[in-house]
C-alpha cells in the first residue's frame, strides 16, 4: 500500500490531485504536453507514478488526462530516432513494460481525457475504462514502423484487441491518422466533445461511478482488464525483444550511414 501523500509529487510528469477519492491524473512535460522520448523522464515517471497508483486503496477513481493542445507527443520524425545501443534500450524497456502492467493494475476505473492529437503511446490513452475525446483530437502511431521500430511496446496487443487484427496491421503499418468522428465510430472513444468540457464530463462520470462501494468498484475494473492483463504477460515482454532488435540495428545503419563530418 501507499500513501497519497508520499507519491503525489514524486514524478513531474504527472501531476496529481485527489478530492473524495477521484484521482486525476494530468501528464505533462514541464507543464506543458507530454512528450515522449530517450532524452525525457516520460517513461520513467508514468512507470513508477501508475505503479503508487495502484498500490494505493484509496484511489477510487481514476481521470486521467493531458495538457495544452497535443495530448501525447511530438510527432516522431528521422531526426529523432533512438540511436540506442543493447544496454540503454534494456533500460528504456524496463521502464516501458512497468508503464503498461502498471496501469491495467491499478484496482479503479479509469475514465481518459484525450484532449488533443495523440502521436505516440496511443495504447495509453485508449486504455481507460471510459474514453472521452476533444473534437479535435486525433489518433495515430508515428514512432514505430513507419519509421523504422517495430510496435512491439503494447501496441501489439492493445490495437488488436481494440480494432481486430486486420484493422489494427493496416493502422499500424501505414501511419493512418484516425479523427475523432472515426475513433468513435470505431468504438475506440465513447463520447466526443468540445476540449474544455472533457474534465468536468470525467468528473461528473467519476462521481457516479464513485456512488458504487469500494469492492464493486474495484473488482469490476479487475474483471474489465484481466483478457489485457493476460494479453500483456504473454506477449509484452516478446514485443520488446523483437523491438530492441530492430531498433538497434535500425540505430547501427543509421549511424553507418551518416555522412556528417
Amino acid at each position: 500500500m501507499t500513501d497519497f501523500d508520499d507519491y503525489r509529487d514524486s514524478y513531474p510528469s504527472v501531476r496529481m490531485r485527489r478530492e473524495d477519492g477521484i484521482l486525476e491524473l494530468t501528464l505533462n512535460t514541464d507543464g506543458g504536453s507530454l512528450v515522449w522520448g530517450a532524452a525525457t523522464r516520460t517513461h520513467y515517471d508514468l512507470a513508477g507514478a501508475f505503479n503508487d497508483v495502484s498500490r494505493d486503496i484509496e484511489n477510487r477513481v481514476v481521470v486521467m488526462t493531458g495538457t495544452g493542445d497535443v495530448h501525447s507527443g511530438p510527432r516522431a520524425d528521422d531526426a529523432d530516432y533512438p540511436m540506442l545501443d543493447l544496454e540503454r534500450w534494456d533500460a528504456m524497456r524496463f521502464n516501458s513494460m512497468q508503464c503498461l502492467h502498471s496501469l491495467l493494475a491499478i484496482e479503479a476505473p479509469v475514465i481518459s481525457c484525450i484532449n488533443g492529437p495523440v502521436y505516440r503511446h496511443a495504447e495509453l490513452a485508449l486504455l481507460g475504462d471510459i474514453v472521452l475525446a476533444a473534437d479535435a483530437a486525433t489518433v495515430q502511431d508515428s514512432a514505430h514502423f513507419v519509421r523504422g521500430q517495430v510496435p512491439g511496446d503494447g501496441s501489439h496487443i492493445v490495437f488488436p484487441y481494440l480494432l481486430g487484427p486486420r484493422r489494427a496491421s493496416y493502422f499500424m503499418l501505414t501511419g493512418q491518422e484516425l479523427d475523432a468522428g472515426e475513433l468513435r465510430e470505431l468504438g475506440l472513444v465513447n463520447e466526443v466533445m468540445a476540449a474544455e468540457e472533457l474534465l468536468p464530463r470525467a468528473h461528473e462520470i467519476a462521481r457516479e461511478l464513485a456512488r458504487q462501494n469500494s469492492l464493486t468498484l474495484r473488482h469490476t475494473r479487475t474483471l474489465l482488464v484481466q483478457p489485457l492483463r493476460e494479453l500483456a504477460a504473454k506477449w509484452l515482454g516478446y514485443g520488446f525483444a523483437l523491438e530492441g532488435q530492430g531498433t538497434v540495428l535500425e540505430a547501427s545503419l543509421r549511424a553507418a550511414n551518416d555522412t556528417t563530418p
